[in-house]
């Protein structure tokens, strides 16, 4: 079952981010407690949007982002999907995009952005889903 996004399970969704992106491809070292506070405080952000897939009543996976307003119209940035490992393999994060996707077009949304890994099945996962990697902009950064 999906439903939207919650505070009250905002413990589950600390420990499956933990445990989805601790794991492979991404192999980052979260602990809950932090992702805990990442998830938060994208649920804070008055433009946020996510879902939650239940299986048996307990939280699998979710899907979590804003928004935010431009000239040519409102984006949605996708900022999280992440499955527990125990439910990986089985379509789950396939639905909580389709639904997301679904809604943001009902909202109106002009668009929907995401930063994902350069290589490896996730560009893949979201190629085929509708997503390109945009040409006319890059990912820049900086460490202090």
């Amino acid at each position: 079952m999906i439903k939207e996004c919650t505070t009250e399970h905002i413990t589950e969704y600390g420990i499956i981010y933990a445990t989805a992106f601790s794991g492979e491809p991404w192999n980052d070292n979260w602990k809950i407690e932090d992702a805990e506070i990442h998830i938060k405080e994208i649920m804070e952000s008055k433009q946020s949007y996510g879902l939650e897939y239940l299986v048996d009543g307990k939280v699998a996976g979710f899907i979590l982002g804003s928004s935010m307003l431009f000239h040519w119209g409102r984006m949605f940035e996708i900022n999280d999907l992440a499955v527990h490992p125990d439910y990986q393999g089985q379509g789950i994060a396939t639905k909580l995009l389709e639904a997301c996707l679904e809604e943001m077009k009902k909202r109106g949304i002009k668009g929907v952005n995401l930063i994902t890994q350069g290589d490896g099945f996730l560009p893949k996962f979201y190629e085929k889903h509708g997503f390109k990697k945009e040409s006319e902009v890059i990912l820049m950064g900086m460490e202090l």
